[in-house]
Parts: structure tokens; sequence; C-alpha cells
């Protein structure tokens, strides 16, 4: 099923990358508009000019900075005319143990997880359209708290129970609230594999684009919330509420990890 978008807007936080972009690059496939939102201003321009500056207008923004973020959504319809879809998607991480950052450091990741999308949808309250939606991009590691991500798997979870939560909130507005939680993602913000724990590595790696069609089904069929892959999600459910049986299958997850990080590498070798 997928509804016709067209004309309506949505904004996108992250959007000059990843996710975001091709989240982007789908809705105005579909007809629709675009409220472009990350904090590079050079790298959304150069995206307005691909996809049409009369479907996409860039909005150059760092979320954490929540006092412009808090008037994103008038800005928008004064560009716009609208507001009908929130993708929720910029993400922070810093990997290794806590102690390897400063505290500001960990609460930049928050800040960008949790607590501008909460921001950003009370914000949007005015302004968006009766039928309209917000998706929260949430994580697997949402699910099950991750060794090594435990200030990012605490953001995701925050973010995954907000959506939850204020889902039931907004009902009588008629504003779905769904919530994507994906796996890993082959982006540039998986980073540096070497720094990636194996157990993340366990889970099958899919594309930007996979996790774009997924927000796209969350909007359309007005889900409470998705996992990427289903598997996966699964998995992440049975481990939270096992905790004993997550302990015994994480070494052979780990051992996975490690032969699929190898098998990612010679993949990257081979076309370079």
């Amino acid at each position: 099923m997928s509804s016709d978008a067209k004309d309506r807007v949505a904004i996108v936080t992250g959007a000059s990358s990843g996710i975001g972009l091709a989240f982007a690059r789908a809705w105005v496939a579909r007809g629709g508009r675009v409220a472009l939102v990350a904090r590079t201003r050079a790298a959304l321009d150069a995206l307005v000019r691909e996809l049409g500056s009369e479907r996409a207008k860039a909005f150059p923004l760092d979320v954490r900075d929540l006092g412009t973020l808090e008037q994103l959504p008038r800005m928008v319809v004064e560009e716009l005319g609208r507001l009908d879809v929130i993708v929720n998607n910029a993400g922070l991480n810093h990997r290794g143990a806590i102690e390897k950052y400063e505290p500001r450091q960990l609460a930049d990741i928050v800040t960008t997880n949790l607590t501008a999308p909460i921001v950003l949808t009370r914000a949007a309250l005015p302004h968006i359209a009766s039928g309209g939606s917000i998706v929260q991009v949430s994580s697997i590691a949402g699910m099950v708290p991750v060794p090594g991500e435990a200030t990012y798997s605490a953001s995701k979870a925050g973010l995954r129970a907000f959506a939850r939560a204020v889902a039931r909130d907004l009902e009588e507005r008629n504003v779905h609230v769904g919530c994507v939680c994906p796996g890993p993602v082959d982006t540039g913000f998986l980073g540096d594999l070497s720094e990636v724990p194996d157990i993340v590595l366990s889970q099958p790696m899919i594309s930007a684009e996979e996790v774009a069609a997924g927000i796209l089904r969350c909007i359309d069929e007005r889900i409470d919330e998705l996992a990427l892959p289903r598997q996966s999600g699964r998995l992440a459910t049975m481990a939270y509420l096992l905790p004993d049986f997550a302990k015994r299958i994480q070494p052979a997850l780990e051992k996975r990890g490690a032969r699929n990080r190898q098998a990612i590498l010679a993949r990257r070798r081979s076309v370079s």
C-alpha cells in the first residue's frame, strides 16, 4: 500500500546523508515536498539542486540548538504552506566505554537522539495537519542495549518509549506516531568498522534505501513500530525479555559478527 504524497510536506532531520537523504529522495519521487534539515548548508544546497527547488527547501541547523529547533515547524509552514510528516532521523553515537568520553560528549548523544525529537514533536503540534505522521527513527539498540554503546542504546530506548506513549496521546488529534528500529545500516554513520561491536555486525546489514522504504511503510500503514530486519527485531525482543538467554547466545553472535566484519571489509576492498 502506498499513499499519495502529492504536495504533502515532510520535515526530515539528518537529511544530508544516509537514511535521511534516502527518505528525502523517496518522498519527492512520490510527489511530496521536503524541508531538509542538517548542519551543513553546502550539502543541503546540493540536495536542493538535485531534488528541485520547487520540491525541496534547505533549513540548515544543528538539532542540538533546541531554541532554533523549536521554531522549525513554524518556519517550514511559512515557507512551504503546510506540514504533514516529520521524520526524526538525526543521530549521534560515540562507541566504546563511557570513560573514553567527556560527560558533555555523552550528553550530546542524548540531546541529539532523544531531546531533539521530543522538542520537534511538541513544537510541531500546532502546525501538523490532521492525518499527519511523525516517525521516530530509533534502533535495534533501543530494543536491547549494546555493550560499548551504552548512552546510544539508552537514548534510542528512550526515543522508542516516547514514540509508543505519545502515539496514544495524539490519537484524538488524528496524528500518527510510529517508530522504525533498524539494525546496522550501510552508511557513513556506521563509521570505522574496527570500532563497531561484533554483536552489532552479527545482524544483517541493510541499506539506507531499505530503511527509507520502512519509514514510508510506517507512514502509509500507520504502523506503531517496525524493526528492520524483522528477524533482528524478534531476536532483540527475546534477548531483552530473557537476559539469561541473551548471555548464552552472545558468544555465538559475536563470532558471527567478527566473520561478517571480515566479509564486509573484503567486499569493500574488492570494489575499491
